[in-house]
């Protein structure tokens, strides 16, 4: 596990907890009282473009919607360009799409078909770690399109769920753990 490389441990405090969202039994961190506080917001995207400065990243995926939020300001920041990943339905022109489960139902997700240009290295960023259901399935669409995965960035991730397991062949960076 990679730690933070500034100090984002008192980041946890402007992190708000909502309990039973999006449904009973779930504990949802939301971070947008994070992204509200200036120092907060800055502290977040300076940890993450000094994980990934020196990665020759071409392009930041942003995964619908809090990584809409972030992507591109890291997007800038690592003189790079930035492809949404959306909800279907929300993109104009010819997509990829892949359906996938979640810890609490299913969803699916969609590209453009010409996001990504074969061997562009890509850093996959969205603002909390889970199960990985969501990360999988844009791996997927970025393997689809052949991309190459230089890297998958996460405010937050749930260590208690074991998301990063699936993804033990990626460099996988979080800023905030939460054990439970």
């Amino acid at each position: 596990m990679t730690p933070c490389t500034t100090d984002c441990e008192p980041l946890k405090a402007l992190v708000r907890t909502v309990p039973d969202f999006p449904k009973p039994g779930i504990l949802f961190y939301d971070i947008t009282t994070l992204l509200k506080d200036p120092k907060g917001l800055a502290t977040l995207i300076d940890a993450l473009a000094q994980y990934y400065i020196d990665k020759e990243i071409d392009l930041v995926l942003g995964i619908e919607a809090r990584g809409f939020i972030f992507g591109p300001a890291l997007a800038y920041r690592l003189n790079a360009g930035f492809v949404p990943v959306r909800k279907p339905k929300k993109l104009p022109g010819p997509t990829a799409r892949v359906t996938y489960d979640l810890e609490y139902g299913s969803d699916t997700l969609e590209i453009h078909v010409d996001a990504i240009e074969p061997g562009q290295r890509v850093v996959l960023v969205d603002d909390l770690l889970a199960t990985g259901g969501t990360m999988e399935a844009t791996i997927k669409l970025v393997q689809q399109l052949g991309g190459t995965i230089a890297g998958l960035g996460f405010a937050v991730e749930l260590d208690f769920l074991k998301g990063r397991d699936r993804f033990k062949e990626y460099d996988v960076f979080s800023l905030l753990h939460y054990d439970e």
